[in-house]
């Protein structure tokens, strides 16, 4: 996808790292839930502002990865923000569905509890229903 001559000064405000990537926070946007964590590169970035449908970075798939296109669980991005150091982004999104691929809600349900990891959240859904196969 080509960017937009619009979208340079946002982009040129992003510190990606030495791989081209940033790491971006997606956060549901009316009730402040962090849903996840993913990677972000420049033509992610450029693709999500210019179709408003978030698109991220897939390190282990070495190529973009436009969430919910196998699962269906898509995110629509209501605002991008870019921390103090350009070096974070922050995805305010409206989140259809689960956004963790264990059929979660969000992808933090572990919590640090008198030395033990804890799960504080079940599976809303069961992953084979979303990917065909258990995540």
């Amino acid at each position: 996808m080509t960017q937009d001559a619009t979208q340079a000064p946002i982009l040129d405000a992003i510190a990606f790292n030495a791989d081209g990537l940033v790491p971006a926070i997606a956060q549901q946007h009316d009730t402040g839930e962090v849903l996840m964590m993913a990677w972000m590169n420049r033509e992610s970035v450029a693709e999500t502002l210019a179709t408003g449908r978030v698109c991220y970075y897939s390190r282990s798939r070495k190529g973009l990865w436009r969430k919910g296109e196998t699962s269906g669980q898509t995110q629509h991005l209501k605002e991008l923000r870019v921390d103090c150091d350009g070096d974070t982004l922050l995805l305010l999104v409206h989140q259809d569905g689960v956004a963790c691929h264990t059929g979660r809600r969000n992808c933090f349900f572990l919590a640090a509890r008198d030395g033990q990891l804890v799960e504080v959240a079940k599976p809303e859904i069961d992953p084979a229903k979303l990917y065909g196969s258990h995540a």
